[in-house]
């Protein structure tokens, strides 16, 4: 029993990574449908791995190795695949000019800068109430997000008709994975409520976006949180 205890929150994780693996597949074959639904079953795993590792009491080196390796590969390698499908119509061919290379390997930047990430997170025993540099979980939905509601309703048409736009969103979101910027957690260091008003901020913000712009507003939720935990980057400790 003991056994199946404190491995219960590792097969969970290895669900996140089973499910980022299919939903990697699925983006590769065009079917960007499942890949969404693969990404909110990561995601959901994700939460709870640690959620029931804290309650069992079963933390443990390994749980933190495979959550990373996991995240690796749902929240590293899937956005950078999006941006790679993304930059495929482009071929080889940048602002008019013939490259002897094809761009939309670019893209996959992305994921390299994610496994950096993932790894300076897993050293860094800073970040208890707050991420240092934007976690990518967030940096996936707000790739994916982008992507899924230019093929469900063409919102976001102009990001994904220029390569320009496309790699410069590539080149900003890698180095949002490592700058020393102080992002929002929802970890709660007290109940006070000064202590809580960014997150606060960022709830409420949250609502109201995703009151009025639907699905749509999925992605402008994550645009919202990185501006707002700049706005409150003294207030984040």
């Amino acid at each position: 029993m003991d056994f199946i205890k404190n491995n219960i929150a590792n097969i969970i994780t290895l669900g996140n990574l089973f499910s980022g693996c299919v939903g990697a597949i699925h983006l590769i074959l065009g079917d960007y449908q499942t890949t969404a639904i693969c990404i909110i079953f990561s995601l959901i795993l994700d939460f709870f791995d640690g959620f029931i590792a804290r309650a069992l009491k079963s933390n443990s080196n390994l749980g933190v190795q495979l959550d990373s390796l996991a995240d690796m590969v749902s929240f590293g390698l899937i956005p950078g695949l999006t941006l790679y499908v993304a930059l495929e119509p482009f071929e080889n061919l940048f602002l008019g000019i013939e490259l002897p290379f094809k761009i939309q390997y670019l893209g996959l930047f992305v994921t390299l800068f994610s496994c950096l990430r993932l790894a300076i997170f897993n050293l860094d025993e800073e970040q208890k109430y707050y991420f240092k540099g934007l976690n990518t979980p967030s940096n996936t939905i707000l790739i994916f997000g982008l992507y899924y509601a230019w093929k469900e309703s063409g919102n976001f048409q102009f990001l994904f008709e220029s390569a320009l736009f496309l790699l410069l969103l590539t080149a900003i979101l890698s180095w949002l994975l490592v700058s020393p910027i102080k992002m929002i957690a929802m970890k709660f260091k007290s109940m006070k409520l000064q202590d809580n008003y960014p997150k606060l901020a960022l709830l409420i913000g949250a609502i109201i976006i995703i009151s009025i712009f639907k699905i749509v507003g999925i992605p402008i939720i994550i645009i919202y949180y990185i501006f707002i935990s700049i706005i409150f980057q003294k207030q984040l400790n």
